[in-house]
């Protein structure tokens, strides 16, 4: 119970970042690829970046870990940010998740998609 407890305090910490952030549904250059909006989303607004790394965990998962796992069950990371799918990386974990459904939730369809592709690209 002590280290659930502690886990969400230093989710909260992190979360307090000062980082920029851009808007939600702020038009993204003509240049920007779905990949390279999915990175400034998953580093900037979506606070992806406080609890998931690449290639080691953190708070949660490694985005290579999420990743690979969800092609391989050939299932939808967008579904999940939505609430519409269970958790199948590590449902333990999914109490520390829910906090982040609140910015998740507020992002358009086609942010969380860029997002997906961001993780996605990490895999071969």
């Amino acid at each position: 119970m002590k280290k659930f407890i502690f886990l969400i305090l230093f989710s909260i910490l992190i979360s307090c970042d000062k980082k920029e952030s851009e808007a939600f549904g702020a038009a993204s250059s003509k240049h920007e690829t779905p990949i390279e909006l999915g990175e400034k989303l998953f580093n900037g607004s979506g606070m992806c970046y406080t609890c998931h790394k690449p290639n080691q965990k953190i708070i949660g998962p490694s985005i290579i870990e999420i990743a690979t796992i969800y092609k391989n069950n050939n299932a939808s990371i967008v579904d999940f940010l939505r609430e519409n799918a269970k958790p199948i990386v590590d449902p333990s974990q999914y109490e520390v998740m829910k906090t982040n459904f609140a910015i998740t939730k507020s992002m358009k369809d086609h942010e969380l998609e860029a997002i997906e592709l961001y993780m996605k690209s990490f895999i071969k």
